[in-house]
């Protein structure tokens, strides 16, 4: 005679969350244990968050995000445009913040962030690595002093802010990391070299940080938005005629901004923020690489920045691979 199985038992709730995560990790969040109440559920007020690309595109939407919980602010950003405009709107809503204009690609002023947030406002709860550069150029026509640009901010500088809170955190055993990667990292559009590279880094420094500090009140995660529509893709839209692939889709910069709230308050290891669901075509990638290449590039992506590097070559003051300031990725592509 068979025996019996039920979900009261242990060995019932262990199978349970295990095909849960698994149902998350291929439909995305909405249909994982988080779906039915998140067990963890972190009150962020009153905590300190320091905020790369704080006046960007879409670190303007996280700052909001973050200090409608009630969390206190220091926003960075470089060149700093708006900064000090987005330091007073969110002090209106009742918290304290502090903004700093920072070059992140130099060493230097990575600890110096750290140490003037810890100053005036006391030990770093909550980082979130939003900061980064795009260039879209073919990579052999691409400037190595873009290159460098591009791994030093999106890559380099959130390895390095980490290491530096992370004693902080483990002495409080409290403290979450969100690295802001995109789907770049998940699919490699052309066009896109460095940055793709990077994003991809950024999903496996997210893992790695999980694995290592499981279980001491400290951990990580990552926020893969798709096409946003704010900052420099909203003006490349208008400028070029480029838009989005349709099978991608653009999301407004807000989901993406709740998403790095939800990602602290449930411990949640990745959130892919697209209009159209993508995880079964990544998992589909992964199990067969040829046929998930075939059908990226048939969705456009490849295609779209394609035509935008014609653009630049065609329209002056387009050209993503001139020396300019540092330009926000996050409110450029993020795709």
């Amino acid at each position: 005679m068979g025996s019996s199985f039920s979900l009261v038992t242990p060995k019932g709730l262990r199978i349970y969350k295990l095909a849960m995560s698994l149902l998350a990790h291929t439909l995305g969040p909405q249909h994982g244990p988080e779906a039915f109440g998140s067990i963890i559920m972190k009150n962020l007020a009153g905590q300190i968050a320091l905020l790369t690309g704080a006046s960007g595109g879409l670190g303007t939407y996280i700052a909001h995000a973050l200090a409608e919980e009630g969390m206190n602010l220091a926003l960075v950003a470089c060149p700093g445009a708006g900064l000090e405009d987005l330091k007073e709107a969110v002090q209106k809503k009742g918290v304290r913040a502090i903004a700093l204009v920072s070059d992140l690609r130099e060493p230097a002023q990575r600890p110096y962030v750290v140490e003037q947030v810890t100053k005036e406002l006391g030990d770093i709860d909550v980082l979130v690595n939003n900061a980064g550069v795009e260039f879209s150029s073919a990579y052999h026509e691409l400037p190595e002093e873009n290159i460098k640009d591009v791994l030093s901010v999106n890559l380099e500088a959130p390895m390095m802010l980490t290491r530096l809170v992370l004693p902080s955190m483990l002495q409080r055993a409290r403290g979450h990391i969100v690295n802001i990667s995109s789907l770049a990292g998940k699919s490699g559009p052309g066009f896109q070299e460095p940055y793709a590279a990077t994003k991809a880094a950024l999903v496996a420094f997210t893992s790695s940080l999980r694995g290592t500090y499981g279980g001491t009140g400290v951990s990580a995660s990552v926020v893969c938005p798709g096409f946003i529509e704010v900052g420099i893709y909203a003006r490349l839209k208008a400028r070029t005629g480029c838009s989005a692939p349709f099978l991608l889709g653009t999301m407004p910069p807000e989901p993406v901004a709740r998403a790095v709230v939800r990602a602290v308050q449930r411990d949640l290891p990745e959130v892919i923020v697209n209009r159209w669901p993508v995880r079964p075509l990544l998992a589909l990638t992964a199990l067969f690489p040829s046929l998930g290449a075939w059908i990226f590039t048939k969705i456009g992506a490849h295609e779209f920045f394609r035509r935008v590097v014609q653009a630049q070559k065609t329209q002056p003051g387009l050209n993503g691979t001139a020396p300019t300031p540092l330009q926000k990725a996050e409110s450029k592509v993020v795709t």
